[in-house]
Formats: structure tokens, C-alpha cells, sequence
């Protein structure tokens, strides 16, 4: 095998190791091998072949990575679960009394047990919105 085969299937390994790793540090590193495989391929001196290694590694990290990060990741998450619940209103299918520990929920079809935020009674039909969760007890206040 010639060195410029050697440096290629080292940079398909850095690719292969990016599969299972975070934030494009070995695929920066498997770009920086494929252009010291092409200064190799062209016969450059090693000097030549370790600069544009650094600088394939440069330029990926500088101008290529910023933009994989930020398509990968995003700040605008859907809400799921628990934070979904949070703001959302319902209506009270079961009395919440807190002396008695009782009281239901209905938010979008589903049914929870709910408490009331301020230790209130809540009659049956009353709109409320979630404030707070705590496992599967919502946390609510009775929207006036």
C-alpha cells in the first residue's frame, strides 16, 4: 500500500469514529487526512503534506463545523412530556378538594390527578391551567 492509500483509509476510520462520537472532531481530523493523501498522491514534499494537513483540519473546524453544529443543534426544541403539560388548561372532571386528596383533571383527553396550587377547593366543570408538575400530579390554578 502507498502512503496517500494509507492516509485515506485512516480518514475513513476518523469518519467511522465521528459516527459514534459528538461535535466533528475526528471528521475534521479524517478532512485533514484526505488533503495530506492528495499531497501525497501528487508527490509534495512532507512539509507540504503536514501544512495541508493543518490546513484541511483548519478549515473544516473554522468554516465547515460552525455550520454542522448549527443544524444539529438547535435551540427551538419541541416541548414533550412534562414541559408540554405546563401551561395548558383543562377542565375539572373530579372535585379538587385538598382535604380529601381528591381531584381529576382532562387536559387534551387524558386524565390526571391534580392538586390545587393554592390548597383551594375546585368544583367540578371549573377551567384550569397546569403551573407545575410533580411526577403525575399536575399543579393547578382555576382560570377566572
Amino acid at each position: 500500500m502507498e502512503a496517500w492509500q494509507i492516509l485515506i483509509t485512516l480518514g475513513i476510520i476518523a469518519f467511522i469514529v465521528e459516527i459514534f462520537s459528538s461535535g466533528f472532531i475526528a471528521g475534521t481530523i479524517g478532512i485533514g487526512l484526505f488533503f495530506a493523501a492528495a499531497g501525497n498522491y501528487f508527490n509534495l514534499e512532507i512539509k507540504w503534506q503536514i501544512l495541508l494537513f493543518a490546513t484541511g483540519i483548519a478549515f473544516t473546524y473554522f468554516f465547515i463545523r460552525p455550520v454542522i453544529n448549527k443544524l444539529g443543534f438547535r435551540k427551538n426544541h419541541v416541548k414533550t412530556n412534562r414541559d408540554a403539560l405546563i401551561g395548558k388548561t383543562g377542565i375539572v372532571i373530579q372535585g379538587i378538594n385538598p382535604a380529601k386528596n381528591t381531584g381529576r383533571v382532562k387536559i387534551d383527553g387524558d386524565d390526571w390527578k391534580a392538586v390545587s396550587l393554592n390548597k383551594e377547593f375546585i368544583e367540578i366543570g371549573t377551567q384550569v391551567k397546569v403551573i407545575d408538575i410533580d411526577s403525575i400530579v399536575l399543579y393547578v390554578k382555576p382560570l377566572k
